[in-house]
């Protein structure tokens, strides 16, 4: 016997979850666990669905116990009896999250949904099972009811394509908003009366947490709507409600924050549901006021810590000592790019001091007064433990926009406007989400992304990931995977160059790494980075200590100092480039985004992070072109308009050739090379390289000929690998004459030998294509035996004469790799004294082979002995 059940107390999840369960096991029997929600029977009354009573099932008779939208052992009833016996299969299928004592199926279906029935739907569809209209309406009814309608935290995309194939499959939203907004009789609204007038307030961590409780004799079946009645009148973070009817006690709770996961609170009195809302029911042993004081002790040990100072803060922080000068504050501001300072006297908090302030102290002409002379000595400070909620309330009304964190005197963190704003933001957008049960970890990010790390990136890397969490912890560091990798994580493209940043001390972290891993460390004590290397199925780790940097002048290396991950990420070149995962254990798959990186990847955006950002390093400018040619992205208008500045301001001469050059490769290697010299040309940056350089119909068509020939190679399996970037340079240096090509080299800082290649390629290309003869195949091994492959692709792609080019591909597939399959040995067995007439055998073999005169060994041997024995 095939049984279909599901929780006490059953909704409209349990009940479309039964019914979609049944279409996939006919043979199945529907039977309810225990009682069934008012709206659930109404439904039932209109809609009758077939199944049986509990009583009368034959527990013996059971062979296979499917369970819906629960797998906690204490809600199903005296179904418990049975899913230990043997012989007995369980199958589950349910959207809650695993806990401690929970069944442990024969077979589990179990997904991070919003409803069980969206779980459900997806099955019947990927198995392209018809539902009928009402059918589709009553697992309709579990999403809605599920997800409040689809606006619930816990919401997720499945939902909403569940529904949306639901409505296209005939489902009625009339019906479902009929039993979704039942009508309040008298007696609910006589109960919601007496909870709204009993409610109080626990404030447990900074949660706002109300309760309320009520006594009936008559057993009420569905009190649960009332709490959602409630959570509309009043302003709370959570509610529970405890009622006492009919010799039971029944505990509905709410929560609207993450820091409190009901489903873990209510699982004390052996209920359980999901984060966002849950229900128990116990017996009345204890009185309603011993119980809700059972409930409070509870909360604090189940309320994770709300958001604190030291969750928020920027650390370490930028300061000044009390006798600097204004002139020297004005330099660090700039140099740092901030706007308050911090003034200390003997590592001493004493106050702060503004740019407002230092730049009319300047204006006044006292740039050698001391900066305590016009320090800001009564604005407010916080502690790390200060809630971020009484914070926010301090700077608003004090308007005050830069708050220290203090501990001992020292100020060891800061709190801005912007950390108040992106922590209010990320709020926002969190909603009531609680996707997990961890407190709110500093640098916050609103999302969490281990599932999608868990599906996209290899176990291999995933294990040193963790390992990189664990060894953070155990010596006190914030560690977080940044660069390339997390970008290219959220574009679906593989990438598996690790770089890490941890905000201490990079090398003793990578100390630690090197190890556990047991790879070889390379380290550079002056930076604070590391590499581990020789790894297992792995090419190479990179590690740093979080930095900051600044520019001495326009184009210069950077000065860099050791810093927090926020200032390290205002380091990078591009938004895309600014995103962090936290690996730390408690915090592991936290996406860290300051710089609105997750937005412009998805609208497929290049942008910088300030107006400076080229004027300190110039080559961001070809960087920006090769990452938009790469990804297919756009750059954004005001980022152009920065590019062309920096070009009109001549900032490119101050900037060293090897850098260009390195830029330059990469872009000609990485991307079509043809788009991209065009983009480079639209914002004036092929006159960087030389003046003289023009985007003309002969560049426009060579670059396309030297693009379609690499085409052909590639495809023509040749095997041997081309410098792609050094053909390309040369097809660019090629337009111009003589002295401006050399020019343009040295300007660019060419390598000595790539530099020889390109110049003697162009002196020999004229003499190739003037002395190739397409009817005389061993001319042409001859003239190109000595000619690197990339000089003959730029000699394919120039030349006009079709034969000639057919020619130089005949050369590249049939008569470059002949080799004589004589050795010199033989020559020396068949008698013949080593020297120069070895290769002039060598040589006239290969000429036979290539005229067919010889086809195999022997006709060498032949050939050999006809001619020198």
């Amino acid at each position: 016997m095939v049984i279909i059940t599901c929780h006490t107390n059953a909704d409209f999840d349990c009940l479309s979850s039964m019914v979609g369960i049944k279409k996939l096991f006919p043979e199945g029997i529907i039977v309810f666990a225990g009682s069934q929600e008012r709206t659930v029977i109404e439904f039932l009354k209109t809609y009758p669905i077939e199944f049986q009573r509990y009583k009368d099932i034959d527990l013996s008779k059971i062979s296979r116990l499917i369970i819906v939208d629960t797998h906690s052992q204490h809600r199903i009833g005296k179904f418990k009896e049975i899913i230990q016996k043997k012989g007995v299969q369980t199958f589950i299928y349910d959207h809650h999250a695993r806990k401690k004592g929970d069944i442990h199926g024969t077979f589990e279906t179990i997904k991070d949904v919003g409803a069980t029935a969206t779980l459900i739907t997806e099955i019947l569809r990927d198995k392209k099972i018809k539902i009928t209209p009402i059918e589709a309406t009553l697992l309709c009814l579990g999403i809605y009811e599920e997800t409040g309608s689809l606006i619930f935290a816990s919401t997720t995309e499945y939902d909403l394509m569940a529904a949306a194939y639901l409505l296209k499959h005939g489902a009625n939203l009339n019906i479902v908003s009929n039993y979704l907004k039942p009508a309040m009789s008298l007696e609910d609204l006589a109960l919601l009366n007496e909870l709204v007038s009993s409610l109080t307030e626990e404030q447990v961590h900074g949660i706002r947490i109300k309760i309320g409780v009520a006594y009936r004799v008559r057993y009420i079946i569905d009190i649960a709507h009332l709490a959602h009645n409630i959570m509309d009148m009043e302003e709370m973070d959570a509610l529970i409600i405890i009622v006492n009817m009919d010799g039971k006690i029944l505990i509905v709770a709410r929560s609207k924050t993450k820091e409190l996961n009901v489903s873990a609170l209510l699982s004390h009195y052996g209920g359980g549901g999901h984060s966002a809302a849950a229900s128990a029911t116990i017996g009345n042993e204890m009185s309603l006021d011993v119980l809700k004081d059972d409930i409070i002790e509870k909360l604090y040990e189940t309320v994770s810590p709300s958001t604190t100072a030291e969750n928020v803060m920027t650390s370490p922080v930028i300061t000044i000592t009390h006798n600097a000068s204004i002139k020297d504050a004005s330099k660090i501001l700039t140099r740092y790019g901030i706007n308050v300072l911090p003034v200390m006297k003997n590592n001493k908090y004493i106050g702060q001091i503004s740019r407002e302030n230092i730049e009319k102290a300047l204006f006044h002409g006292f740039s050698g007064s001391t900066v305590s002379t016009f320090t800001t000595t009564d604005a407010l400070t916080t502690t790390l433990q200060t809630p971020i909620k009484d914070i926010e309330d301090l700077m608003i009304e004090q308007n005050q926009r830069f708050m220290p964190v203090i501990e001992n005197g020292a100020v060891i963190g800061v709190i801005t406007r912007t950390d108040l704003l992106r922590t209010i933001y990320e709020k926002y957008l969190r909603g009531s989400s609680i996707e997990d049960d961890t407190p709110t970890p500093k640098h916050v990010s609103a999302r969490n992304i281990t599932s999608v790390m868990n599906e996209r990136l290899p176990l291999r890397i995933l294990d040193i990931l963790i390992t990189a969490g664990q060894a953070a912890d155990e010596i006190g560091m914030e560690a977080y995977l940044v660069g390339g990798l997390v970008r290219d994580l959220l574009r679906a493209r593989r990438n598996l160059d690790i770089d890490i940043v941890v905000e201490g001390d990079g090398i003793a972290f990578a100390e630690i790494m090197a190890q556990r891993l047991e790879g070889r460390l390379v380290t550079h004590k002056r930076f604070q980075t590391a590499k581990i290397t020789n790894l297992k199925g792995l090419d190479e780790i990179d590690i740093a200590t979080a930095r900051t940097e600044y520019y001495e002048s326009p184009a210069a290396l950077p000065t860099v100092e050791t810093s927090s991950i926020k200032k390290d990420l205002y380091r990078r070149d591009f938004t895309i480039n600014t995103l962090a995962i936290k690996l730390n254990k408690l915090d592991f798959g936290r996406l860290i985004d300051f710089f609105g990186a997750r937005a412009d990847i998805r609208d497929k955006t290049i942008r910088v992070l300030h107006n400076l950002s080229f004027i300190e390093d110039p080559t961001r400018a070809f960087r920006a072109v090769r990452f938009s040619e790469r990804f297919r992205f756009k750059i954004s208008k005001h980022t152009i308009n920065l590019i062309k500045s920096a070009v009109k301001f001549d900032l490119f001469e101050k900037l060293s050739g090897s850098r260009l050059y390195d830029e330059l490769i990469l872009i000609f290697t990485e991307t079509d090379a043809v788009r991209a010299v065009k983009r480079l040309n639209k914002y004036g940056l092929l006159r960087v390289i030389h003046p003289k350089l023009l985007y003309d119909e002969q560049m426009i068509e060579l670059l396309q000929n030297i693009h379609d020939t690499l085409s052909w190679y590639k495809l023509s399996y040749i095997g041997s690998d081309i410098n792609v970037g050094m053909l390309y340079l040369q097809s660019l240096v090629s337009t111009l004459n003589q002295e401006d090509r050399q020019t343009a080299l040295d300007r660019l800082s060419t390598p000595p030998m790539i530099m020889e290649i390109i110049v003697k390629g162009l002196d020999k290309y004229l003499e190739i294509e003037a002395n190739i003869n397409p009817k005389d195949p061993v001319s042409i091994y001859d003239l190109l035996k000595n000619i690197g492959i990339e000089t003959i692709l730029f000699v394919m792609a120039s030349c006009k004469n079709v034969e000639k080019q057919r020619a130089l591909s005949r050369y590249l597939l049939e008569y470059r790799d002949i080799i004589p399959m004589l050795k010199g040995r033989d020559l020396i067995e068949m008698g013949l004294m080593p020297g120069p007439i070895f290769s002039e055998i060598f040589e006239g073999i290969i000429h036979k082979r290539i005229e067919g005169i010889i086809l195999d060994i022997e006709g060498e041997i032949d050939f050999v002995k006809t001619r020198y024995l």
